[in-house]
Formats: C-alpha cells, sequence, structure tokens
C-alpha cells in the first residue's frame, strides 16, 4: 500500500470544483497516476478525517508543448479523483 502522501498529490481549486463543491460534498485532487479507488478513498478519509461515500476517476493526457525552438515537447500525464463525501463531512481546505 502507498503513503497517503504519495496518492494525494494536491487538492485542485479550478472553476468547475467550484462549482461542484458549493454544496460542500464533491472536492477535486490531483492523485497518483497508478493509484486505484480504494487507495484514494483510503488516503482522504485517513488524511482528512472524513467518511468518503463515493471517488471517480479519469486520466488527463499531457500536452504538446514547444518553448522557442522547433523541438516539440509534452506535459506529463496525469490522474484526477473526484471525492464526494458522505452527509455532513466537510475538507476543511484553507
Amino acid at each position: 500500500m502507498k503513503s497517503n502522501r504519495i496518492v494525494i498529490q494536491e487538492i485542485q481549486f479550478t472553476e468547475k470544483s467550484a462549482v461542484l463543491s458549493e454544496d460542500g460534498s464533491k472536492y477535486f485532487f490531483k492523485v497518483e497516476p497508478s493509484a486505484n479507488k480504494l487507495e484514494i478513498k483510503a488516503a482522504v478519509e485517513q488524511l482528512y478525517k472524513v467518511k468518503v461515500s463515493d471517488v471517480n476517476t479519469m486520466r488527463c493526457r499531457g500536452k504538446m508543448t514547444r518553448k522557442r525552438t522547433a523541438t516539440p515537447g509534452r506535459t506529463s500525464d496525469w490522474k484526477r479523483a473526484v471525492v464526494t463525501l458522505q452527509e455532513g463531512h466537510v475538507i476543511d481546505a484553507a
């Protein structure tokens, strides 16, 4: 089992996450690409002391980049998890 700090890389604050977290139940996390839903659920519950009811994941492909030269590059692929908390639980992200 991976360490909780390795599984959960950072909490994400975007416009989409702000709209979905208005009721206080959905939070977005950038997670380790090899982590599965059970590991993500356990890590969030231990780090933030909340109860998780559902975890949805999506893989985000890296984008092509080019900097001042003709040689192309690529940003790394990453994984996002949308965590739904049980009724009455809130993550204080401040």
